[in-house]
């Protein structure tokens, strides 16, 4: 196995951690409900759709899961901003400022990695 592959996993394992951390802290409206449904989902489901795209079974196959995976981690940017904008959690908050900051890189690594995977 790879170090890269394990560093990406773990970061992804450990973003998942963080998502499951802060989608309680939610206010415990209808909104807070959904939002934290909608985070959850997508910010656990790029790390298991990694581990996917890693056992691929093509190369076709693996750029289409790393686009899954990227898919899901634009998603849950989107809800990580509407968290902060909206201020259902403060805007300062360390914990979700890592999780944007986390997102960012993860997204970044992720299309770059497809990009690579298209030119070979």
């Amino acid at each position: 196995m790879r170090e890269d592959r394990n560093d990406i996993s773990e970061r992804l394992l450990n973003f998942a951690v963080g998502i499951i951390k802060l989608a309680p802290r939610l206010n415990k409206t209808a909104v807070g409900r959904h939002i934290s449904g909608q985070l959850t989902k997508s910010g656990t489901s790029s790390g298991a759709n990694y581990e996917e795209a890693c056992a691929a079974e093509s190369r076709a196959d693996f750029i289409h899961k790393l686009q899954i995976v990227l898919k899901e981690l634009r998603e849950t940017l989107y809800w990580l901003r509407l968290i902060k904008k909206a201020a259902l959690i403060s805007s300062n908050d360390k914990n979700l400022l890592g999780l944007l900051q986390e997102t960012e890189e993860l997204t970044n690594i992720i299309a770059k990695s497809i990009i690579t995977a298209k030119r070979n």
